[in-house]
């Protein structure tokens, strides 16, 4: 079975080997440099079809499937995507998001999450311990204030005032993974590169509409109060109802600095195919921050546009998506710059 992690160690051999001249041909995303001009890339998965679904990684399967429940009902794509990126948050053996989220340096386990509609409202939260659900207090933050990010202390109050319930998020073997890292790498001045990954997700219903959201527990044995892109709108997830949407997945930092979801659906406004936006989105990172990469780290995207067409790309290979489609739930293994 896929180990995310190879995804994610691949990036430090490949980069390393691209560095010292070992990988003799260009990947398809350099040859296509000014995409938006020449050929049109697409994905060889990718149809023009409504309503759609999809997520980062093989596992959210489950979660594109919970999604196509609403959307197979005529339902809201908002809807959608909170119900598709509640299954992972609910897992205690998804070690990325949610209850059963590896923890910080200092054993507490803090969830990012955001949300955004097709009139482009959203809400995100930041830092939040003890509430297993955060995509659906980001709806909450959305809906019921004037905000759009609430953070630590304050999410967690603006949580249980709306109702949701405290309660211990770190598992049994979160806490075994927590005291091995510590015996091992406690002094070390690194966070672990081994683990860090989000899922996030997309839809677009039968009416057309499109939405988003990202969640996670971020990087585990992370310093404390470390947030990454996922609750970041724009980064870690956009979505623009005249034109598409995107997501990200891997080291946070990087699609921070690249503002890279954001960037790919503006590509796609300018005529870029999801693809061909996906891809432009990695070569943005690969050239800017080399010397990053080649510390172990990184980043898939994910893009759809309102005809449901898609785009997968990654960094290094093995980053895997679960589409729902045509009534059809599958994984795929998206392309990547270093093969």
């Amino acid at each position: 079975m896929f180990n995310r992690r190879k995804f994610l160690k691949g990036s430090l051999i490949t980069s390393l080997a691209a560095g010292a001249g070992l990988i003799g041909c260009q990947s398809r995303s350099s040859e296509a440099e000014g995409s938006g001009v020449g050929r049109p890339v697409t994905n060889p998965n990718s149809v023009a079809a409504l309503p759609i679904a999809i997520a980062t990684w093989k596992p959210n399967l489950k979660a594109t499937e919970a999604a196509w429940q609403v959307l197979s009902g005529g339902g809201r794509a908002l809807d959608a995507v909170e119900a598709g990126a509640r299954v992972p948050e609910a897992d205690p053996d998804d070690t990325s998001v949610g209850y059963g989220g590896l923890p910080d340096r200092e054993g507490k386990v803090t969830l990012d999450a955001c949300i955004m509609n097709e009139q482009g409202d959203a809400g995100s939260v930041t830092f939040l311990q003890h509430i297993m659900h955060p995509v659906s207090v980001a709806r909450k933050v959305m809906e019921e204030t004037p905000h759009v990010i609430l953070s630590g202390e304050g999410a967690l109050q603006f949580a249980l005032e709306q109702g949701f319930e405290k309660q211990d998020l770190l598992t049994e073997k979160a806490e075994e993974a927590w005291e091995k890292w510590k015996a091992d790498n406690y002094d070390g001045p690194r966070v672990s590169p081994e683990q860090h990954d989000t899922i996030g997700i997309l839809a677009i219903d039968q009416q057309g509409d499109i939405s988003g959201a990202c969640t996670t527990s971020g990087a585990a044995f992370k310093y404390h109060g470390r947030v990454g892109d996922s609750p970041v709108i724009g980064a870690g997830m956009y979505v623009d109802n005249e034109v598409g949407g995107a997501c990200a997945t891997g080291w946070g930092e990087l699609v921070l600095k690249t503002l890279g979801s954001f960037l790919i659906v503006e590509l796609m406004r300018q005529g870029m195919s999801p693809q061909e936006a996906c891809e432009e989105g990695v070569r943005r990172i690969v050239k800017k921050y080399p010397e990053e990469l080649k510390d172990d780290f990184g980043v898939g995207y994910l893009a759809v546009n309102k005809k449901g067409e898609h785009g997968a790309y990654s960094v290094g290979s093995g980053f895997t998506y679960a589409l729902n489609q045509q009534g059809q739930n599958r994984d795929y293994t998206a392309e990547s710059y270093h093969s």
